[in-house]
Order: C-alpha cells, then structure tokens, then sequence
C-alpha cells in the first residue's frame, strides 16, 4: 500500500496575548531542536540505528528517570519539565536535519576523494578541489509540531493546544476557520506556523492508495499511456501529448501563454531596477521594493500551480498513468540587463515550481507516477524517424534551426506539426527507450544535465495519428484533431479568475 498526503491550512482566531506564547512555544522547541542536533553530531553513530532506536538513545543521553537517574548529556539543564511528545517532536526533527546534513558531507567527501585520486594529464598542474563542504545549520526556525497529548477537543471551529507562554505549559482555546475533510484522508499531527504576523495550523492528513506497479513494469503493457511534457519559457508554458507504449498518438494539449507571463514580469524587474538606480543606496537587511517583490512571487506562484493542475487534469482525462518531464536542473540565465537576467532566473524557478507540483498532485489525485527524461536533443530530433528537424517561424524561409520558433519540419518523413509538440513526443518516447537493448539513454551527468549535445538517435518510430501530407499551420498547432481535449480548436480559454492587482496587464489563456 502506498500513502497520499497533503495539508489542510486554517487561519487561527486568537486574542493578541496568545501571539506572545505562540512565538515563545515556537523558540522553545528550536531550542530544543538545536540541544538534540549537537548531541547527535556528537554521536555521529547514533545515524546507523534506525528512527526508533535512535530515539530511544537520545532520550537515554538526555532524559533523566528511575533507571537513568544521570543521563550523559541532560536535557533538563536547558529546559526542565518538557512534556515527553514536545521532547520526542524534537529528535524527530534534529534526526530528520542530521541525516540530510551527514549525508551530503559524505557525498562531498566521496568527491573529494575522486578529485584528489584522479591523475592529473600530462604537462598540466591539476587543480585544487574548490567545492565548498556543506555547513550545519547555523540558526533554526522549524515550526513547532503538535503530537498526541500536546491537543485536543479539536471541532469544526476550535482546538485546545498546550503551549508554552514563556513561563508554564498552558492550555489554549483557539478559534479555527472551519474546513472540511476530504473523503478517505485522516487528519495527522498539526502544526503552528506564522506567516507574517499571523498564526496558522497546518494539518497533514493521509490516505492509503493502492501502490502503483514500478515503470518498466507498467511499460511492459501495450495499455499503458504516458503523458510527456514539455516546459517552455514562452509562447506556451506547457505542451503535453499522451501516446501509448506502442507510439500512438492519442491526444495533445497547450497550456499557458509564457510571452504574456515573462512580459509582465520582466515590467515589474524593470521598475525595480528603475527604483534601485534612483535611491542609489539600499539598506542593508531590508527588502526594497517590498509590493513589488510580493506581486512577481505571488503571480508566479499562481501560474505554477494553474499550469500543474491543467497538466495532471489532462493526464487523467487521457487515462495515462506516468507523467514525464525533462531532467532540467542546472539552468542558468544568459548575461544581460537585470530585468531580463532576472527574469530568465525565474522562469527557471518557475519551470521547477511546475515539475513540483505536477508530481505532487499527479500522486495525490490518481497514483500517477512522475519521471524525468535527458533533455538533450528533444527539440532537434523528429518524433517519427530521429533525424535532425527544420525549425522555423511562420513567416520565415523553411532552413536551418531558429531556437524558440514555433513550427518544425522534417525533411526525412515530411514530419510537419508544432515544434513544442514534437519535443513532447520525443520526451516521451525517450522513457520506452530506457527499457531497449542495448539502453539508449545515458545517465545524466552533473555539470551537462541540461545541455542539448549530440545524441545517436533512437529506433523507435511512432505511429502518429495525423496523416502524412503536409498539414495547415493551424493544424499544426491544434496537434490531433481525433480528441478535442486541449486543442485551440474552440479559441483559447482563460485560465483561473482574472488576479486583481494586474488585471489591466495581463490575461491567462488556456487552451
């Protein structure tokens, strides 16, 4: 059995005196945190052991009682009279800290060590190793867990808690914002979280989902359907086709208007910037342009999540059951202006933000499972024979290969559609080439993970749906005229309510 979480978010109704024991709860329990993080660098052995032993060790070094009357490192020497669930909260989170921390050290030893191996080339003077180790966290600001016994008498409208004021434990009535339950979830452990100055209580709640067979298992069945994706910059943010294991095209949906998008953010880049040159001094550790700031993280925040619920809405109307994306997680913005650098370094952030959230809610909504593919080549490549492809404009002559425009040619099989479209296909059919042998696809490497060099073409021929003769450019875009799903055939739709603050600048549409 597998398990689906998410989180149910309440804003809280509190009077203004409770906003004091919160921040007090929350400090003592980094405290805490911190306390257990050290012991555990301490007894860096204490790792091997799995998360219940562990605990059971670190409450032995800490926490005095009948049979351990002296413990090695008392924890009662910072804060006495812990209720044992906020202590246990505690490890669990210094343990969870530690073992990222210890395992990325030894991850940049091991490649430490494989630098200072590696023979230096002939008549060369090797370089030193530059890669900076990874450091402990320096400050903690983990939000503070409530466990079993640290709550109660939750309802619709209200919950007790037991905080910490500063100066005992308390019980707290807090008013809540009801929220319903969705169907088969159970509620979790909760949690205070400040956001600004306000306080909120997140709850994870679980379901049980019956586990997914693994992918080289669901490929092997001709049933199964992938959903490939393709994440752009511009024109449009995503471009999805299902096909089956066999090559059939069943479907195709473009999602998002990124020209629109990237304008609008990079209006707001340059005001700043514009701000930034006429104050001339910024202050330091305060935020400039703070609404600003707020407006282009806001907007991009709601796009990525608009975009990767069109993406997996898709997918389960297509009945598919993988999601795949491209493996791009080493981009970096070209040099330039500060509004175009920096608004290349959010569109990337944005990319990833879409990939988060599909597989989050690919997962969440039906099991759908989510991989990542090589990009290299997936734009130069055509879907039905591998070879090169003419990439063009519409209004341009049909040669050579203009990144970025929206229409391709093959000038092997007379391959005619929309280039993002066919970088869908490709990706797609890069994850059935994984199963082949000899395998095809390389593992990715760390410094070209998202490069597009040359790659020996795979030997998979799709069987796609469309007919062979050369099809209208409006064909083209529309993709597969069998399935409506996600075409522009009926003009394109707006996505989400129209946001507020840029109404008059910028319209979302969806296909």
């Amino acid at each position: 059995m597998a398990k689906a979480t998410k989180t149910i978010r309440q804003a809280l109704q509190y009077p203004p005196q409770f906003a004091h024991a919160f921040t007090e709860h929350q400090a003592l329990y980094n405290r805490v945190v911190t306390f257990y993080f050290e012991v555990i660098q301490a007894h860096e052995g204490l790792l091997s052991l799995k998360n219940k032993q562990a605990l059971t060790a670190l409450e032995h070094l800490t926490h005095a009682t009948e049979k351990n009357p002296h413990p090695l490192v008392p924890l009662s020497d910072l804060a006495p009279d812990l209720p044992a669930m906020f202590r246990r909260a505690a490890i669990n989170a210094a343990l969870g800290s530690a073992r990222a921390f210890f395992s990325s050290l030894n991850t940049w030893r091991v490649r430490k060590e494989r630098h200072e191996a590696k023979p230096c080339k002939k008549g060369k003077k090797k370089l030193p190793f530059r890669e900076r180790p990874p450091v402990p966290p320096r400050t903690w600001n983990r939000s503070a867990p409530f466990y079993a016994g640290l709550w109660k008498e939750r309802t619709g409208h209200s919950i007790m808690l037991k905080v910490w004021t500063g100066s005992c434990w308390s019980w707290l009535k807090i008013g809540t914002l009801p929220r319903d339950l969705p169907e088969g979830y159970a509620l979790a452990s909760p949690s205070l979280v400040c956001k600004g100055n306000r306080w909120w209580l997140h709850t994870p709640i679980e379901k049980a989902l019956e586990a997914p067979a693994k992918v080289v298992e669901q490929i092997a069945s001709t049933q199964t359907r992938l959903c490939a994706v393709d994440v752009n910059l511009d024109q449009h943010l995503a471009v999805c086709t299902v096909q089956t294991v066999e090559g059939t095209i069943l479907a195709t949906s473009f999602i998002g208007n990124g020209t629109a998008i990237a304008g609008f953010r990079k209006r707001l880049l340059g005001r700043i910037a514009r701000n930034r040159s006429q104050t001339g001094i910024i202050a330091q550790g305060e935020q400039d342009n703070v609404a600003l700031w707020r407006k282009i993280r806001h907007v991009d925040e709601h796009i990525a999540h608009q975009v990767s619920a069109r993406i997996v809405q898709f997918a389960i109307e297509q009945q598919a059951s993988i999601l795949v994306f491209e493996h791009l997680g080493n981009l970096r913005p070209e040099k330039g202006r500060y509004s175009r650098r920096s608004n290349l370094k959010r569109a990337y952030w944005m990319k990833g933000r879409i990939f988060k959230y599909s597989k989050y809610k690919a997962w969440n909504a039906d099991g759908i499972i989510t991989c990542r593919v090589n990009p290299r080549h997936t734009s130069r490549e055509c879907h039905r024979c591998q070879a090169p492809v003419i990439r063009y404009n519409e209004s341009e002559p049909v040669e050579g290969y203009t990144p970025g425009a929206p229409l391709c040619l093959c000038p092997r099989c007379q391959m005619h559609t929309h280039a993002d479209r066919n970088a869908s296909l490709r990706i797609g059919q890069r994850l059935l080439e994984r199963t082949q042998e000899p395998l095809k696809e390389k593992p990715h490497a760390r410094s070209r993970r998202a490069t597009r060099g040359s790659k020996d073409p795979g030997v998979g021929i799709s069987q796609d749906a469309e007919r062979e003769g050369q099809p209208s450019i409006a064909q083209a875009r529309q993709g597969d005229h069998a399935n409506g799903s996600g075409t522009t055939q009926r003009g394109l739709r707006r996505m989400g309510a129209r946001l507020s603050d840029i109404a008059t600048t910028l319209r979302l549409h969806f296909e």
